[in-house]
């Protein structure tokens, strides 16, 4: 169970971080907190993208390579999102609660536990490197290219998982702009070091895997320093360790809140499988096609995304300080300027995707593919903000079931079925399809979850 109560006593940091979450009008917090983290989700988005752009000059297998090894990434981050979400979800109750001492306890065992796992990542990948490739979709065209890029990407899981880790822990504590710090340098070098190695050393798709690795490892020495000199509201250190019999349960309480991240995360890796595979079906300019539409969107989700990592810790940390008004407050906000953010992107992308497409790849094949592919999802995308913020929502107030459900459903529960069945029935059309009816599908579901929510906090609101 959580640690509950109230600590006065609280001075310093953690004070002042309090009277910030708890205190500053609604929309300008969250906007505080979603500028930085925004700027985050693009760089990083930005940077995968820059992988993309310079690897698919290499050629079309090698560009389809990008979109097989993305399925191994999505692993690492699913690990790392979830241990980080799962930790950060409990840390922002328990500040709210003013309870510092047990979210350090939170903290501490949740990063050893992530680098620890992505150890158990990269070992396994590494060992059984071939199969692994042509499980995760790729042909025998595609495997050389693949092989060159995931051996490094695999070597930086452990560092990766930190580094998702430290991340989620910084926005969860209301401290996006340390987190922005951390991603963006990374970002960046792993921009400029693609070219360079890609071409500049004749490297390959070698070079942009080894681009990712680099940048990831100063992505994390730059966000573990922050706790190192104390900088963030949470420690890091064994010395924060609960005793040996409760280090079980507490990583047990952090797999159980973020178990939503697993579900959305890990779902996304299986579904970006399954979409590789049935792809290859059709030759290997739909796989790059897919590649390429899966950066672009990634990119404009990833707005939707960081104002949601805006939210999270706002929703987390008055639902613990049992202010929820600000907490409904915060949901319509979050939700209506998702909306519209989205709404305005995907009408440019609707429109110009060949022109977007061909920025990419230049070949006929993948700009046909990919404009089609686009389109589709362009007309779901505007959704995402009802599906993001309503299970960013339920995960931040420790509704770890729904927010499961929910997290399944856009990746797993109606993806999965999708996948095999349009494509079935209307062949590469359906296939095409099958993201974009998944989304509208997920927003739906969500609608119920969240009014039946806002409907108790009003309840409980009025009762104070």
């Amino acid at each position: 169970m959580e640690e509950t109560g109230t600590f006065p006593q609280l001075t310093g940091t953690s004070k002042s971080q309090y009277q910030t979450m708890t205190q500053t009008p609604v929309p300008r917090l969250i906007t505080r907190l979603a500028v930085p983290t925004v700027v985050s989700m693009l760089v990083s988005s930005l940077y995968n993208m820059a992988d993309t752009f310079f690897v698919a000059r290499i050629g079309t297998s090698a560009g389809a390579a990008v979109g097989v090894v993305f399925s191994a990434m999505a692993v690492i981050q699913a690990v790392g999102f979830t241990v980080g979400m799962g930790s950060g979800s409990i840390l922002s109750r328990l500040l709210g609660q003013q309870n510092t001492e047990a979210g350090n306890r939170v903290v501490s065992v949740g990063f050893f536990m992530a680098v620890f796992l992505g150890l158990c990542i990269a070992v396994p990948g590494l060992l059984f490197l071939d199969p692994f490739m042509l499980f995760l979709g790729s042909t025998e065209t595609i495997l050389p290219f693949a092989k060159s890029y995931a051996v490094w990407i695999l070597t930086g899981a452990p560092l990766m998982c930190g580094s998702f880790f430290l991340n989620n822990i910084l926005r969860a504590e209301g401290r996006a702009a340390f987190s922005m710090i951390g991603l963006t340098a990374g970002g960046f070098l792993n921009i400029l070091l693609d070219p360079l190695l890609i071409f500049g050393f004749g490297m390959g798709t070698a070079g942009a895997g080894a681009a990712t690795l680099v940048s990831q490892a100063v992505s994390f020495c730059i966000l573990l320093q922050f706790f190192l000199r104390k900088k963030s509201a949470s420690r890091i250190s064994v010395r924060c360790f609960p005793p040996a019999r409760d280090v079980l349960p507490q990583a047990g309480r952090i797999i159980a809140n973020g178990f939503p991240s697993l579900c959305r995360q890990g779902l996304s890796s299986i579904s970006v499988v399954m979409l590789n595979r049935r792809a290859a079906l059709y030759g290997d300019a739909v796989v790059a096609g897919f590649a390429v539409v899966l950066r672009i969107t990634m990119f404009v989700a990833s707005v939707m995304i960081g104002i949601g990592q805006g939210f999270t810790p706002v929703a987390g940390f008055n639902y613990g300080a049992g202010k929820y008004s600000r907490v409904r407050a915060a949901y319509r906000f979050t939700l209506k300027s998702g909306f519209l953010l989205l709404a305005a992107a995907s009408a440019v992308l609707f429109l110009f995707a060949p022109q977007v497409i061909a920025v990419f790849s230049g070949q006929r094949e993948v700009v046909a593919a990919g404009t089609a592919i686009l389109r589709w999802q362009c007309a779901a995308l505007p959704f995402h903000a009802g599906i993001v913020t309503t299970n960013m929502l339920m995960q931040a107030t420790g509704k770890t079931v729904t927010a499961a459900f929910l997290s399944s459903n856009r990746q797993g529960s109606f993806f999965l079925p999708l996948v095999l069945v349009l494509p079935a029935v209307f062949g590469l059309r359906g296939l095409e399809a099958v993201q974009g009816v998944s989304d509208f599908l997920s927003f739906l579901a969500a609608i119920p979850f969240a009014v039946s929510f806002l409907r108790k906090l009003k309840q409980k609101e009025d009762r104070n």
